[in-house]
């Protein structure tokens, strides 16, 4: 049974995540503010993460920060449930490390499709797919592991699946929808400028210098590629 925890301060949403959830196989924790539930995730890491971003005493942008800094947790798939609609508070969001968001008002039949599909895009690779080797980095899918100059980059999930979805196929140009089709697949709900917000951050972690990257190269008006004939 996979396990969900909500932290989010108000009672009548937690119940009604908590409901839909718990009807549909999931067992669902919930805490009402950002300190004690990043406490709780700490002690007993759920299987995925339900977050409000306006919360007492610590907000959800401070948890997502939080959680992907701990390599014991950087892998742990968060959604975060908000009253903002806005583009920009979305972005914040996912380049803080977050791999997902509904708006509220939410539809809980929507949520938990969400739930759903993002736990099935953060399972572990097949075993026929093979270790990429490319200049200093070494991109691992059996342990989801990325290594540059033989040091640990902690990684994401997605993250690690979209690099490793264009490190497998370099020097080839993808359009952003050809790449939600490829890493989020068809049950996406994350909108095609996502992706740039996911390049950004790959491009923090593996670029010596991100604003002139050596792999994740921008073709302008077509997409992105892995560059290896740099290496």
């Amino acid at each position: 049974m996979k396990r969900v925890l909500v932290i989010e301060d108000d009672k009548d949403i937690v119940e009604l995540v908590k409901y839909n959830l718990e009807k549909d196989g999931f067992q669902v924790a919930a805490s009402a503010d950002g300190a004690t539930g990043l406490a709780q995730v700490r002690k007993t890491p759920p299987d995925l993460l339900i977050l409000d971003l306006m919360l007492p005493r610590l907000s959800g942008l401070e948890i997502c920060k939080e959680v992907r800094k701990d390599v014991s947790l950087n892998r742990l798939p968060v959604l975060i449930l908000t009253a903002k609609g806005e583009e920009a508070d979305r972005v914040v969001g996912l380049e803080l490390g977050a791999d997902d968001y509904v708006t509220k008002p939410f539809s809980p039949r929507e949520l938990v499709a969400r739930v759903k599909a993002l736990l099935r895009r953060t399972e572990p690779g097949t075993p026929a797919e093979k270790p990429i080797e490319i200049g200093v980095l070494r991109i691992d899918p059996a342990a989801y592991k990325v290594t540059r100059g033989g040091k640990p980059v902690p990684m994401s999930t997605l993250e690690f699946r979209l690099l490793y979805f264009l490190a497998a196929r370099p020097d080839r140009v993808f359009t952003r929808d050809q790449l939600l089709d490829g890493v989020w697949g068809t049950e996406r709900f994350v909108t095609p400028r996502s992706v740039d917000v996911y390049v950004r951050r790959l491009r923090e972690k593996i670029e010596t210098d991100p604003q002139h990257p050596a792999y994740m190269k921008t073709i302008r008006g077509a997409g992105y590629l892995f560059e290896t004939r740099a290496t």
